[in-house]
């Protein structure tokens, strides 16, 4: 039987992923900015058309296959049955991998006409190359995963984002500068991420050591195949749905654009500048992120307890700190993103679109972690439903608001899909768990700290920009500004909401980085005790 591990060992296990995600999530979205320096607006719009295609493969293969195989490893019952099913999956992701490959390399020009873009296809066809690494990295993070052994698996989630960014980023820079096109600048930035998977498999395959010894037994491949078919779909939705949502952006966006006769090259930076949202969102959304990688564990574990209250105060604790810190960061970046825009971007193009987008960021932060919620008690098929029914949303929402508000529509189309995939989950969820999720209270000091936040850095910004760094150059004037209505904005919200108690001490310490919170809180409130 493949090795049994402790609840223990699970924990710590969960705990370095979380780390390791944490680490390889803030790579994903920091590198973009320098990119978009690099290249400006147009260059940006070229990577992102292209980006969804490879990043769908990234996440599929480095998280949901490798979850799928890690399940299938951990049920087997002996070693016999575990080789055997790791043959049949690698087997099963070649012939995938290879029938993807050729679908991307032959149909490059189809895909890269349907966006609007002929010159698209050389990104398209180097980007190909990624899924010819699925089948060795999905089934050795899965057997790493099996066995509970999650180092290797962190280690390589960081030095394959290490390496994307790297590759990316130098190689754009010397593409630039000995002035090649843009789309060759950004065909590097495609290279770019093949390396990075490469190096990832390099550094598992390093770590591996052949466990599973002795002749093959005879196993199911149909329901092999089947599970891991639906299990990687499933696991990986909420993952994937930012980037199909971005798919949606590729095929449509500029072409609506077009036809509503902006030219080619303002279409492009139009597309763009609304594009700079994808980077902030992910910041944005990194706190959701991590809660569905360091709470759902608990939760499934107190799941299956008979005694005791069991998950549901996590599942509360889970809702109302997504809730809590979804809502302050989209708020709070709404508040300053001009300034932002500026800082990270060159311009303020775009502020409006973007501010509408920043909303996102509320919305798939309630929404990641209570599928990951669900998805850990065995509830997968609604949740994958109503994902799908957003994408639906956001299609059709795309086509009504692109040609009559431009990239704003496209904003407001997104946050649409969104809010259809959120509530039909919480509709869901309290199907689920019969149980209040965070009481009136909670809801009513939100909105006074967010009251108090907007009361105290809207006067400061007026006050900064027209007196105090108007003699500055503009972009390190709105560094100042945003920087400073950040730190402002985000201690006025966090002060009231920990005078308040609306989440205990206890609480906060169950967090990631939790503990300073919860200190800080104890000294606020000390007299009140």
């Amino acid at each position: 039987m493949v090795q049994q591990w402790n609840m223990k060992t699970f924990m710590k296990g969960a705990s370095i992923l979380t780390i390791s995600a944490i680490i390889v999530k803030l790579l994903g979205a920091v590198y973009r900015v320098p990119f978009q320096n690099l290249v400006g607006d147009k260059g940006f719009y070229i990577y992102q058309q292209v980006y969804p295609f490879i990043g769908i493969f990234i996440v599929w293969t480095s998280y949901g296959f490798a979850v799928a195989v890690s399940k299938l490893l951990a049920a087997s019952t002996s070693h016999g049955e575990a080789k055997a099913m790791m043959r049949v999956a690698f087997m099963y992701l070649l012939v995938l991998s290879l029938m993807f490959f050729i679908i991307l390399m032959e149909f490059a020009p189809f895909f890269a006409q349907s966006m609007g873009d002929p010159e698209l296809v050389t990104l398209l066809r180097a980007g190909a190359y990624i899924v010819l690494l699925m089948p060795v990295l999905a089934v050795l993070k899965g057997s790493f995963q099996s066995e509970g052994r999650m180092v290797p698996v962190a280690v390589s989630g960081v030095g394959e984002q290490s390496f994307r960014v790297a590759v990316i980023l130098v190689g754009t820079w010397i593409a630039v500068q000995s002035g090649a096109t843009l789309y060759a600048a950004g065909e590097v930035a495609m290279w770019g991420a093949v390396v990075g998977e490469a190096a990832g498999v390099v550094i598992l395959a390093l770590y591996f050591r052949n466990t599973f010894k002795g002749p093959l037994e005879k196993v199911d491949t149909w329901r092999v195949v089947k599970e891991l078919t639906i299990v990687s779909l499933s696991v990986s939705a909420s993952s994937l749905i930012l980037l199909l949502f971005q798919l949606v952006d590729s095929f449509t966006v500029y072409n609506i654009l077009r036809s509503t006769g902006f030219t080619g090259d303002t279409a492009m930076e139009k597309k763009g500048v609304y594009d700079r949202g994808q980077p902030l969102v992910q910041m944005g959304i990194l706190i959701a992120s991590t809660l569905a990688l360091a709470i759902v564990p608990l939760i499934a574990h107190h799941a299956t307890k008979k005694e005791g209250r069991g998950a549901t105060p996590f599942i509360r604790l889970t809702f109302r700190t997504a809730f809590l810190f979804g809502w302050a960061a989209s708020t709070g970046l709404a508040l300053v993103l001009p300034y932002v825009n500026e800082m990270l971007f060159e311009t303020r193009d775009g502020s409006i679109a973007l501010i509408i987008f920043s909303f996102q960021i509320f919305w798939l932060s309630l929404l990641l972690p209570m599928t990951a919620i669900l998805q850990g008690a065995g509830k997968v098929k609604i949740p994958t439903l109503l994902l799908f029914g957003g994408l639906i949303v956001k299609v059709i929402a795309n086509q009504l608001l692109v040609p009559l508000w431009d990239v704003t529509g496209a904003a407001i189309a997104g946050n649409c899909g969104f809010i259809a995939i959120t509530v039909g989950l919480v509709l869901y969820f309290k199907k689920v768990w019969k149980i209040g999720l965070a009481p009136k209270r909670f809801y009513g000091w939100i909105l006074l700290a967010t009251t108090c936040m907007i009361a105290a850095v809207g006067p400061w910004m007026l006050v900064a920009d027209g007196f105090l760094f108007n003699n500055l150059p503009s972009r390190i004037a709105a560094t100042l500004i945003a920087l400073t209505s950040v730190l402002l904005g985000a201690a006025t919200f966090l002060f009231v909401v920990l005078k308040s108690r609306i989440m205990g001490e206890k609480e906060w310490y169950l967090l990631p980085f939790g503990k300073r919170l919860a200190t800080v809180q104890l000294r606020l409130t000390r007299n009140r005790r």
